[in-house]
């Protein structure tokens, strides 16, 4: 039917670089990514400030890449962090103090 919406269509991906292959090879967090992305330049989605210590430059976390909205906002520091030392880190919505 005409009236469906269309499906989104999968980006290409031609070059070769590290972050391309990761897109390849996750393309739910992919698209999780693209809808962040999409709702804040629409103004849909607002970026907050880091929630462990208030930085304005921020990075949107996943907790679950089947809910592409529900982010998180951390400095790139904090969200190294959380990466590297686990998600129980930096509890949802609990400000902390360093």
């Amino acid at each position: 039917m005409a009236d469906e919406p269309k499906p989104p269509r999968a980006p290409s991906l031609k070059s070769e670089t590290r972050q391309t292959n990761w897109r390849r090879t996750n393309p739910p967090k992919y698209q999780a990514h693209l809808a962040v992305q999409r709702a804040v330049t629409s103004g849909a989605l607002e970026k907050q400030v880091c929630e462990v210590c208030g930085a304005a430059k921020v990075d949107a976390h996943h907790d679950r890449y089947d809910e592409p909205l529900s982010v998180r906002w951390l400095c790139r520091r904090h969200h190294v962090k959380l990466h590297y030392y686990g998600e129980d880190m930096f509890p949802v919505g609990r400000l902390q103090a360093e």
